[in-house]
């Protein structure tokens, strides 16, 4: 574990994280240990942590670059009185936070702290408010925040600063959580469950996007900010790209049957055949994950975006209890796609959904945690989202798990890609109480790539020869894709939502 090995200083990770030589501090001199307090064992605990740090404070702030791109860091160094927050630490770094925000730099966090310095009261606690109001001001400023977790980070650091990341990423074996274990022994007389607060169990639990060592968090901040920072430019030009697909009459049970096969293609096929600068997200970030989701920064076609959608699972292998038809969505997943859509607003990115579902997790475990209710809470965050939007209609679209990632500016369609109110098996129980009749509903249902184009739920379909494979289909998407993100994130932002809205508002009036 970390705790067993020696601890690197706040200037150490920051050297281990910036571009040679471009590092300069932003840190004002703090006063005379006298003018912070009068208890002379704290002024002696101050001017012991001086010596043996060679800092004035808990925390150091400044900027560097990382890959070229100007940064600015905030981070603690835990050999200063535990890395605790007293009035002169939450003053410097909300003077950095302003900073950044004013010079409109991205900000990388490293906080590694018992919290608030319990020398200095309560008026040491309320730092934490003036810190977050700092951190919340400058993501509303569409500016990227990412925060590196290490050990240990505890109490109101890791309830205010520590939990705000856009991406949040921790030390191996970190000590990470609320209420520092020797403190709950104390309080309770009985040892903390061991292996909770740990950086492995948060990812686990969706409270953290990566466990990795310092040495990986420069090329790691540089993909994520590669996205979150980037500019458009390397798409394809829509008038570049060969025509789309227009109505052909393919059999609805044709489709349904191609987007069942357990060798298709899935979001993470799409991304690894056309995206780069990937960087995977994990779960809400509130302590929940669920594997049916897949949540990621990418450039996709050459377009920075927020990529969520529905993730089919092992192609390669059905023994692992994944069902070829993909794995059922619960309210987890639809609160993590709920998180990306957070992302791309704060962030003004296109954000990209793509649909690919067998269905919602039917369950106790479901029902319980409010299934439908986010599905409601999915379309109303979506269709009334800032950021452009785009839907990939990728495979199957089966219920509310479906339409809950469809209602964007732009839908794109595979070929053999289908939505409905139910899997067509459910709909003839439905009508004729067996699903002997499933293809027939389907049919009628106008639930083919082709029905809906015609019905104006899909803007363009994109053919799937079957005799071309995977290896040019999913290029040519990613190249659509991308073609289609960068012409929507052109467009003027309230004549794109009013659009959006009337689309939806419009759809079966032409019957």
């Amino acid at each position: 574990m970390t705790a067993n090995r020696p601890r690197a200083s706040a200037l150490d990770l920051i050297a281990t994280v910036v571009d040679p030589g471009s590092w300069r501090s932003w840190d004002q001199p703090v006063g005379p240990v006298d003018a912070i307090t009068e208890d002379p064992g704290y002024r002696a605990d101050l001017l012991a942590a001086r010596e043996r740090t060679g800092l004035d404070e808990s925390v150091v702030t400044g900027e560097g670059r990382i890959d070229g791109r100007r940064v600015a860091l905030v981070a603690c160094e835990f050999r200063f009185l535990a890395g605790s927050i007293g009035v002169d630490a939450g003053e410097r770094l909300v003077r950095a936070v302003e900073r950044a925000t004013a010079e409109r730099l991205p900000l990388l966090a490293a906080p590694a702290s018992g919290g608030t310095r319990m020398q200095e009261g309560t008026v040491a606690f309320l730092q934490m408010v003036k810190v977050t109001a700092a951190i919340t001001d400058h993501k509303a400023a569409g500016l990227p925040y990412l925060v590196y977790l290490r050990h240990p980070t505890t109490g109101g650091v890791l309830a205010s600063w520590g939990s705000l990341g856009h991406l949040t990423a921790a030390e191996p074996g970190a000590l990470i959580g609320f209420l520092g274990p020797r403190v709950h022994e104390a309080l309770y007389g009985e040892e903390f469950p061991p292996g909770v607060q740990v950086a492995e169990n948060l990812l686990a639990h969706g409270l953290v996007d990566a466990v990795l060592p310092a040495d990986r968090l420069p090329a790691i901040a540089a993909r994520a900010l590669a996205v979150l920072c980037a500019e458009g430019g390397g798409a394809v030009p829509r008038d570049a790209l060969p025509a789309p697909a227009g109505p052909r009459d393919v059999p609805t049970a044709e489709s349904i049957q191609q987007s069942r096969r357990p060798d298709r293609p899935g979001v993470r096929e799409l991304l690894a055949a056309a995206a780069t600068d990937v960087t995977p997200l994990s779960g809400t970030g509130a302590g929940e994950r669920d594997p049916g989701l897949l949540l990621a920064l990418a450039r996709v076609g050459g377009s920075p975006c927020v990529v969520l959608g529905h993730d089919r699972g092992s192609r390669a292998a059905p023994a692992s209890g994944v069902p070829a038809e993909g794995q059922a969505l619960g309210p987890a997943g639809l609160r993590a796609a709920r998180r990306g859509m957070r992302i791309a607003a704060e962030l003004d990115l296109p954000l990209l959904t793509v649909v690919d579902t067998a269905g919602a997790a039917l369950s106790r475990d479901a029902e319980e945690g409010g299934l439908a209710g986010e599905i409601a809470r999915c379309l109303a965050d979506l269709v009334t989202l800032s950021a452009p939007t785009l839907c990939l209609l990728l495979g199957q679209g089966a219920g509310g798990a479906a339409l809950a990632l469809l209602p964007a500016d732009r839908v794109v369609a595979a070929r053999h890609a289908w939505l409905s109110p139910l899997p067509p098996e459910g709909a003839s129980a439905i009508l004729y109480r067996t699903t002997d009749r499933a293809y027939e509903v389907a049919g009628r249902q106008g639930v083919r790539s082709a029905d809906l184009l015609a019905n104006g739920i899909v803007d363009l379909l994109v053919e799937e020869d079957e005799e071309e494979g995977n290896g040019d289909f999913l290029p040519r998407l990613g190249a659509l894709l991308g073609s289609e993100l960068a012409a929507l994130a052109a467009c003027e932002q309230g004549e794109r939502l009013a659009e959006r809205r009337a689309r939806y508002r419009r759809i079966g009036l032409a019957r």
